[in-house]
């Protein structure tokens, strides 16, 4: 199977483990990633606080280099498939916006290009079931709880993904997987990584609100899909003890036994080798 692929700016620095992990598990499952050249940045998070019109063109012209390539769009990233998705919905819903984003990137938008979550490739296009299959060091006795964030499922009919109120689609993977998926009521919450650098005393208390709730629900660790976040979380937690913060390709490919996982543990801020450890899932 082939994908476009869109790996946006954090796959290249505070997100590496991610980009390293994803194409390991993909490579694993069969599949070929195109990545899109010529890409730019999409503008997440600080195009929209600058100029709206920035904030459609950036991604804009993604879509168009990926309209070029042709096939499903992959995006890691839940900030950079916002981004996208946004741009998609303006072009598709305002002709006055879409004459004037065209015009500026130089392209005609012809709405071919699906532009997919990295979660709901593996969940739609393999599914459970294959992750099951693969899986040959089950995750069993690891407690988590999935983080999408706020900006991977919403607003609903911009993100067009899984249920905002109640995602399902990652804790299907994880237990797929064999990790044990807590309940509990803070998918979506925002962990504020947009406020990150000018008001880190409101990132601290939300990150350790949400670290909070994850010990009240019994995880080991929080696992998301969003660099934003996972760097939030794991650079903002206040208090010890202080959970990890796994990529949910992390998890599948240490599932998988894939002998590259090793190397995407060192680059966490909050080591998770002492949990894996103890879970006999690192050496």
């Amino acid at each position: 199977m082939r994908y476009s692929y869109y790996p946006g700016c954090s796959a290249h620095s505070t997100g590496l483990e991610y980009s390293l992990s994803t194409e390991a598990t993909l490579h694993h499952l069969g599949v070929e990633l195109d990545e899109i050249q010529g890409w730019n940045c999409c503008g997440a998070s600080s195009a929209h606080a600058l100029s709206h019109r920035l904030a459609l063109t950036l991604p804009a012209r993604n879509l168009a280099l990926a309209q070029q390539a042709g096939g499903d769009l992959v995006i890691p990233c839940a900030a950079c498939y916002s981004r996208m998705k946004g741009a998609e919905h303006v072009l598709r819903s305002n002709p006055e916006a879409r004459a004037e984003i065209q015009a500026d990137v130089g392209f005609e938008y012809n709405g071919q290009v699906r532009i997919r979550p990295l979660l709901a490739i593996l969940y739609e296009d393999f599914g459970p079931d294959r992750i099951a299959a693969e899986t040959r060091r089950p995750l069993s006795g690891l407690r988590v709880v999935p983080y999408y964030g706020c900006l991977l499922v919403r607003p609903p009919r911009v993100a067009e993904f899984d249920n905002p109120d109640d995602p399902h689609v990652m804790s299907g993977l994880l237990r797929a997987a064999g990790a044990e998926v807590m309940p509990w009521s803070h998918a979506t919450d925002c962990c504020g990584a947009g406020l990150s650098l000018p008001r880190s005393d409101v990132v601290y208390r939300l990150v350790g609100r949400l670290a909070e709730r994850a010990r009240e629900a019994g995880a080991d660790a929080l696992v998301t899909a969003c660099p934003l976040c996972q760097v939030n979380l794991e650079m903002r937690q206040p208090s010890a003890p202080r959970l990890p913060a796994f990529y949910f390709t992390e998890l599948l490919g240490l599932a998988f036994d894939l002998p590259e996982a090793s190397r995407w543990w060192p680059k966490h801020l909050i080591d998770p080798r002492p949990l894996l450890r103890s879970h006999n899932l690192a050496a």
